[in-house]
């Protein structure tokens, strides 16, 4: 495992690899889903002149989701009134068509309209309309996918939400919030000092994060809108790993106030912490259960680290993974079925999956250096960062395995990603 300034840095040396800021991403998925659903995505009216292609950022949100197949639809004008010859689509083997237009607005917003088909019962699946600034363009484009997604899968999709990551150039790291498919970058913070484990708050309206910056580790908040933050945790010490209730009100965090590194709840505005854990063990990376009644974490109280998970109010830890030697990184799917986790397996650090109603647990990356992992907000998706060809990447990974999608800097290195929740349009 690279040794980095991380989430696990409890377990780790505190060191870290320098590598250039960036703000745009491509993507590049590989690997090959089964029952993938065949989908054109024509390109929209309109759209060669505005500053987004539309059509391409939704086939692009289909096909990295590993429930879509895209099919070809190159030289084809379409737009959302226009009722496709669903003949000449099955032949191109298209289940569904997605077809609009873009029109620019007196005022300079645009219009962004489509409509979704089904071309092999030749029905509307419906539509919609945005009128939107040209920096919504991308957003508009996500929420399409979004409906196109749910109409066609039955879930909802995750592709007009954010992630957060950090980046470190020279002695300068800093915390951004990007859409979920690693473009329009923007960065929420800078630093001299290094920041880590930027934690979601279920609103999506603020990030917890830990912060070098007094030479020690210590606990914000961030409101991602207003750039305001607010001082949590800076107890004698170290002041770590932040995770947020599920109603927002609550911290739980690593202090080591009182000698070790102990579990600690604390009002999100701040104040006297409540110990929840009472090892001599390092007890570290907490995360809540959806349901607000658990949490998860990691402890080397066995001798070497495990997840644990105990109740909300504290008590005694139940052991959760026991095969491997080395378990860290929970994390838990909204719809709580799923734990995420790295294990070390002969020196290799790979991203697994465990039923939690079951116990049963793979691997599910080919990669010997995944950490950070973080669901998507509809569960179907895992994002983390890994190593590849010496760099620091982030991926995407359906539950299986079986597609992957890198979101990789063209000239540098992101890591410790974490999927924002879904936020109210």
């Amino acid at each position: 495992m690279r040794m980095i300034v991380s989430k696990i840095h409890l377990f780790l040396l505190f060191l870290s690899l320098g590598f250039p800021a960036l703000a745009q991403f491509r993507v590049d998925v590989s690997g090959i889903g089964l029952n993938q659903l065949p989908i054109a995505v024509a390109a929209f009216r309109g759209e060669a002149g505005a500053p987004q292609k539309i059509a391409a950022i939704v086939q692009a949100d289909l096909e990295r989701s590993g429930q879509f197949r895209g099919v070809d639809a190159a030289g084809e004008a379409l737009d959302e009134a226009t009722r496709p010859d669903v003949a000449v689509w099955r032949l191109k083997g298209a289940d569904s068509l997605v077809s609009g237009s873009v029109t620019r607005l007196a005022d300079g917003r645009y219009d962004v309209r489509f409509r979704l088909w089904d071309v092999v019962r030749g029905q509307d699946l419906g539509g919609q309309s945005y009128t939107v600034n040209a920096s919504d363009l991308r957003l508009a484009s996500h929420r399409i996918a979004d409906f196109v997604y749910e109409k066609l899968t039955g879930d909802k999709g995750a592709f007009s939400t954010r992630i957060a990551y950090v980046t470190k150039v020279a002695q300068r790291y800093q915390l951004w919030v990007a859409d979920a498919d690693g473009e329009n970058a923007q960065s929420a913070l800078a630093s001299t000092e290094p920041i880590i484990s930027p934690a979601w708050s279920p609103s999506g309206s603020q990030l917890a994060y830990v912060s070098f910056e007094s030479r020690k580790p210590v606990v914000y908040t961030h409101d991602v809108v207003t750039g305001k933050r607010r001082l949590i945790a800076n107890f004698r010490g170290s002041n770590s790993a932040p995770t947020w209730s599920p109603d927002g009100g609550t911290l739980i965090v690593t202090l080591s106030r009182d000698g070790g590194s102990q579990l600690y709840a604390i009002d999100a505005s701040g104040g006297e912490p409540r110990r929840l854990t009472q090892s001599s063990s390092i007890d570290t990376e907490p995360v809540y259960t959806p349901d607000g009644k658990s949490i998860y974490f990691v402890s080397d109280r066995g001798g070497a680290p495990q997840i644990y998970k105990i109740p909300v109010a504290g008590g005694r830890a139940e052991r959760v993974t026991f095969a491997g030697s080395y378990n860290i990184s929970p994390a838990i799917s909204p719809d709580g079925r799923w734990l995420a986790y790295i294990s070390r397996v002969n020196g290799a650090f790979k991203l697994h999956l465990m039923e939690l109603a079951t116990g049963s647990a793979t691997a599910i990356t080919d990669t010997s250096a995944d950490e950070s992992p973080s669901f998507a907000p509809n569960s179907r998706l895992i994002v983390y960062a890994t190593l590849q060809q010496g760099r620091e990447t982030l991926m995407t990974s359906t539950l299986d395995g079986k597609l992957k999608a890198r979101l990789a800097g063209q000239n540098g290195n992101i890591r410790e990603p974490d999927w924002g929740p879904y936020q109210k349009q």
